[in-house]
């Protein structure tokens, strides 16, 4: 399933998603640029990953981090805004777009960047605790998008979404409710985690697991506004 837009307007501009959406952007267009020039390029490219990009040893003090490094605290939140690759960010940014106004048309703008930036520390945790010692850099808005996907499932469960479902050859949009298209995220990625889990590498599951549950629970530390919370 592909979600591809909600039927859930908001009633003010989503200032923070759009600029969250920009920022990302711009912080992968960067990126992208420093591969291209060959050989060199490419190494600029995993260099600025494996610097800025969240390693979990280096945040438990299970692997040395040179004076040349960021800290590792600081990789938690530059990490939030790198991707891997253009159907990395494509995939996070589309997500966001769908499901993220909504959630700052009910939070407020600053609180919603909180939430949004709290979400991707609860999902950077998350994936520490399940590999303290990895070495392998985490990047990536999956973890604070997610925290956006949770508080979405409980504000909004019964609001339709446009899904693109593809089986085979057969391709067809339907109107699905968001409690079926985002159950059915989060479980997939609870399976895939557990499938994946003591590998190293690939796709950080716990990350997306721990910021939806995150985003869940902090909706309700920030006591979005009541008027709005009806789907």
């Amino acid at each position: 399933m592909f979600p591809l837009k909600d039927d859930n307007p908001s009633n003010t501009a989503p200032i923070v998603t759009v600029a969250l959406i920009v920022l990302n952007a711009l912080v992968y267009l960067y990126q992208f640029s420093l591969a291209v020039g060959g050989t060199e390029g490419l190494q600029a490219f995993e260099d600025f990953v494996r610097d800025f990009g969240l390693v979990p040893c280096r945040l438990t003090g299970a692997c040395r981090v040179g004076p040349e490094l960021p800290s590792p605290v600081l990789t938690i939140f530059s990490s939030m805004f790198m991707h891997g690759g253009w159907l990395h960010i494509g995939g996070n940014m589309l997500y966001l777009w769908i499901f993220g106004n909504n959630v700052e048309d009910t939070l407020g703008h600053g609180r919603y960047l909180l939430f949004y930036l709290l979400s991707g520390v609860a999902a950077a945790l998350a994936q520490t605790a399940v590999g303290p010692s990895s070495t392998v850099p985490m990047v990536g808005a999956s973890g604070a998008v997610s925290g956006v996907l949770g508080a979405y499932l409980i504000l909004f469960p019964n609001a339709h979404v446009t899904t693109l479902i593809i089986l085979g050859f057969f391709f067809r949009l339907v109107q699905i409710p968001a409690m079926v298209v985002l159950g059915f995220w989060i479980v997939l990625q609870v399976l895939s985690g557990l499938g994946s889990f003591g590998s190293s590498g690939g796709v950080a599951f716990f990350a997306h697991v721990g910021g939806f549950l995150a985003g869940m629970g902090l909706l309700f530390v920030l006591k979005p506004r009541a008027r709005n919370r009806a789907a």
